[in-house]
């Protein structure tokens, strides 16, 4: 069976890059695969336009990214997952133009798990992992790991609540509802 998907309009797309079926990449994106770091963006995945996707990303299936993402090195989103506009992650807390031209910078992975949502123009910083379902709230500044369910705001961002919260459950529960038998285990 012939894979298809959708490459936009002056996206800039190398040969290290791979594509899941039924996937889109919209226009003006520049992702970047090595042969030793390929790109992987899973089906059914949609990539934004204006987005940049550095060597080694891995996306999974059924993602949203929307327009003006930066991903770089180091950075795995796993299924569902969303990502809201103009979200920016970074793998180097220390980043310095010397290191950079040395390439003697240290790169901290980032990992994003299943069902997470990220709000617009929120910041996600090295060696954070955002836990399953769990919710970051637009502008946030993300320097912590966010614990599986919590919803997480601010500057730096800091765990308001969990998805069951009474106050927020109404918010979540199409969220609540895709995954069997996550009421049960957050409450």
């Amino acid at each position: 069976m012939k894979k298809t998907f959708v490459i936009g309009d002056y996206s800039i797309v190398n040969e290290h890059v791979s594509i899941g079926n039924k996937s889109g990449i919209w226009h003006f994106c520049n992702i970047y695969g090595t042969k030793d770091n390929p790109v992987i963006i899973g089906s059914h995945t949609q990539v934004g336009s204006y987005t940049e996707i550095k060597p080694g990303v891995k996306i999974g299936d059924y993602c949203r990214l929307q327009s003006y993402v930066f991903l770089p090195e180091g950075v795995t989103v796993r299924n569902y997952v969303f990502i809201g506009p103009r979200a920016v992650f970074t793998n180097d807390k220390h980043p310095d133009v010397i290191k950079t031209i040395n390439q003697t910078w240290e790169l901290k992975s980032i990992v994003v798990m299943e069902y997470a949502s990220i709000g617009a123009n929120a910041t996600i910083g090295p060696g954070v992992t955002i836990g399953s379902c769990s919710i970051i709230g637009s502008c946030a500044n993300v320097t912590k790991d966010v614990p599986d369910y919590a919803i997480a705001i601010g500057n730096p961002a800091r765990v308001i609540g969990h998805i069951s919260d009474k106050k927020f459950r109404k918010h979540y529960k199409s969220l609540l509802l895709q995954i069997p038998g996550l009421e049960e285990k957050i409450k």
